[in-house]
């Protein structure tokens, strides 16, 4: 195949030309786009320290912040294509039609986005409490637009899609400041009962964490086949809550060591027994 020179050389001048009036606008677009970057991220930046001052809630900072930066981004990329000499109508158009269509097919993502609206706006919890939800018991790390992020006590962090968690029952210990720790300690019918209130109540009053108003209580809880069920409730702060538990079984069980009274194990009587020996003979000790 032999080539033409002159139409090699026609076709030549006339990228040359194309490039020769196409380099301002795609040199001038890439300057914009590069300059706009890093203008939003200042800006981005600058509302952050802006909101910090004024003492805004972190959640609710981070998501404005987070829907301007994704905003400005837009309206970057329109002026750069615009720029370029592509029709913004025609792009607006398409986008249009294409935000729609991923809107039907994203509908999960639009509801857990309408969640994160609503947690913001009514703020059933914050970042730094400590919540259940979807059976699951957390601290909140941040509340992103679509997803929750939490961390468990054991270090595994878990994300919750706001649409769920929002529709969904939430209780959060920390809105409050103290909690009350709810115990169950069992004694068989032989024991002292006031002996082993006065015992529980005085090893509640010599931990310094347990809180002296509300007053702790202790009092009889049930009375079951097997023992008598003394519910113990002390409050605490709410950072302190899980330190009071641990401390109150142990000092407990201390305290009843030392006296000679000892817990009464847990036990389950099997449903097929009939006679009150039967019932004795059976039992399944679980403690």
């Amino acid at each position: 195949m032999i080539l033409d020179p002159n139409y090699v050389e026609r076709y030549a001048n006339s990228l040359i030309t194309t490039i020769l009036e196409y380099s301002p606008k795609v040199i001038s677009a890439l300057i914009i786009l590069f300059i706009g970057l890093y203008a939003i991220r200042i800006i981005n930046r600058l509302i952050r320290k802006i909101m910090v001052k004024r003492n805004l809630d972190p959640t609710l900072s981070k998501f404005l912040a987070d829907i301007l930066l994704w905003v400005l981004r837009v309206l970057l990329f329109v002026t750069f294509i615009d720029k370029l000499g592509i029709g913004t109508s025609s792009f607006v158009a398409i986008l249009g039609a294409m935000g729609l269509a991923v809107g039907l097919s994203l509908q999960g993502s639009l509801s857990n986005f309408a969640g994160g609206m609503l947690i913001i706006l009514f703020k059933p919890f914050k970042v730094g409490d400590t919540i259940e939800a979807q059976g699951i018991q957390a601290t909140v790390l941040e509340i992103q637009i679509f997803v929750t992020k939490l961390i468990t006590g054991n270090n595994q962090t878990i994300f919750i899609p706001n649409g769920t968690l929002s529709n969904g029952t939430i209780i959060n210990y920390s809105m409050q400041g103290s909690r009350r720790a709810d115990l169950t300690i069992s004694i068989s019918y032989g024991t002292d009962l006031k002996k082993a209130k006065d015992i529980i109540t005085k090893a509640l009053a010599e931990n310094p964490k347990i809180l002296t108003s509300p007053a702790a209580e202790v009092s009889v809880k049930n009375l079951t086949d097997s023992s008598i069920q003394l519910a113990v409730r002390p409050w605490a702060k709410n950072e302190d809550f899980s330190g009071v538990v641990a401390a109150t079984l142990e000092d407990c069980k201390l305290a009843f060591d030392n006296a000679g009274i000892a817990f009464q194990p847990y036990v389950t009587e099997l449903s097929n027994s009939n006679t009150p020996s039967q019932q004795y003979n059976t039992v399944i000790n679980k403690g």
